[in-house]
C-alpha cells in the first residue's frame, strides 16, 4: 500500500474544515493555536512519525478540496 503525507501552510489555513471532513483516516484536526490572521489552522496529526508508522495514503482529497491551496500532498 502507497504511503504520504502533507504539509499545510498554517499561514494559508482558514480554518474552514474541508479537509478534516473528506479524510478518509481522519488524520487532519483543528491547531489548538492560533495563526496570524486569526483563525486555527487545520494539522496533519502524522507529522512526526516516520513513513512506516502513516496511514496516510497520499490520496489528495484534502488537498483537492482546500479553497485556500495550504496544503501539499507528498506520495512514496
Amino acid at each position: 500500500m502507497a504511503t504520504g503525507m502533507i504539509e499545510i501552510d498554517l499561514e494559508l489555513c482558514k480554518d474552514c474544515k474541508l479537509c478534516i471532513s473528506v479524510c478518509p483516516h481522519r488524520l487532519i484536526e483543528s491547531s489548538d493555536r492560533m495563526n496570524q490572521k486569526g483563525y486555527y489552522p487545520a494539522v496533519f496529526i502524522e507529522k512526526h512519525l516516520k513513513r512506516e508508522g502513516r496511514k496516510c495514503m497520499g490520496c489528495g482529497l484534502c488537498a483537492i478540496i482546500c479553497p485556500e491551496i495550504a496544503i501539499e500532498v507528498y506520495r512514496a
